[in-house]
């Protein structure tokens, strides 16, 4: 059984402040296209990040649920996806997925990092995930 990941995010100001919203992974991209891109990368080193947003359906979806999707893998809510939680990142699809390589984690970091701050932004995630 898959495991959902939650992200709880405060609504704009000009919505009732004390709203919150609970999203997971599998309300914004479908568990079998997530199966399949884990699937996908299983072996060490396979791993491709384009490939992935591709399988996993997240560049067909809107710059908002991209956003959405970034705030949920962003583990300690810092509003940035350190290298330390990217190592992680197939682990928030499928609890059970593999960790990324110490080469893949650098890589997908050097692709996303477009300021190099050694951490990926939400506007960084936002533009490699749908360029």
């Amino acid at each position: 059984m898959q495991q959902a990941y939650y992200c709880t995010k405060l609504y704009s100001s000009t919505q009732n402040p004390q709203s919150r919203i609970k999203m997971t992974l599998t309300s914004i991209l479908s568990a079998a296209d997530i199966a399949n891109a884990l699937k996908d990368c299983q072996a060490p080193d396979s791993f491709s990040p384009k490939k992935f947003f591709q399988l996993c359906g997240l560049r067909k979806k809107t710059p908002k649920e991209v956003t959405e999707v970034f705030y949920i893998l962003d583990n300690d809510q810092s509003g940035f996806i350190e290298e330390d939680e990217l190592k992680f990142f197939l682990q928030r699809f499928s609890p059970s997925a593999r960790v990324l390589t110490a080469a893949e984690t650098k890589a997908f970091l050097k692709a996303a990092d477009d300021d190099d701050d050694g951490k990926i932004g939400a506007e960084e995630f936002q533009v490699m995930v749908l360029s």
